[in-house]
């Protein structure tokens, strides 16, 4: 807790007092950037209480238009909590560069031999022992998301807080 809040002063701080000369990147290109060197996210599910379920996850690269494809288990708590309510989160966070990606968006299972065949990584052979049956797919499509990256010196609002956003149109 004592890192978070010291990290959320210093974004604080820094969006005061910005004077570096620092190329200005794309939303999305940072976006993308935090995304891929925080290697891991955690994805967020709402149970039929309402209560928020955080997991992380091992997500494939994010696609062109920001859709993130993850692999679990078939009978997982998440893939029936997506089955339920397919409004989920993915949040991105990268230490080293103090960024944040948070994304907002619908999530569904996917199950198709091609798709499973395409999205696959060998370390999981272990996990899962029949691929046909044990393993399927998750496939995040953004409707929003929030970023925050000190190194970019892209912040949030230095009263309100408010991140800068991304807003996704797909068809």
């Amino acid at each position: 807790m004592k890192y978070f809040l010291n990290t959320l002063l210093l974004i604080f701080f820094m969006s005061c007092t910005n004077t570096n000369n620092v190329v200005k990147k794309d939303i999305k290109e940072v976006a993308k950037e935090i995304m891929i060197t925080a290697k891991n996210c955690a994805l967020i599910t709402v149970d039929s209480l309402g209560v928020a379920n955080v997991r992380t996850m091992d997500p494939f690269l994010p696609e062109a238009d920001f859709t993130v494809w993850l692999g679990t288990n078939t009978h997982s708590l998440k893939v029936k909590q997506i089955r339920k309510n397919k409004n989920v989160s993915l949040y991105y966070f990268d230490k080293e560069s103090v960024s944040y990606v948070t994304l907002q968006g619908v999530a569904s299972i996917v199950n198709t031999k091609k798709a499973k065949d395409n999205f696959w990584k060998s370390d999981w052979e272990n996990f899962y022992k029949n691929r046909d049956t044990d393993y399927t797919l998750i496939k995040f499509v953004p409707k929003k998301a929030n970023v925050v990256s000190e190194k970019h010196q892209l912040l949030g609002d230095s009263i309100t807080w408010k991140t800068p956003q991304i807003n996704f149109k797909h068809e």
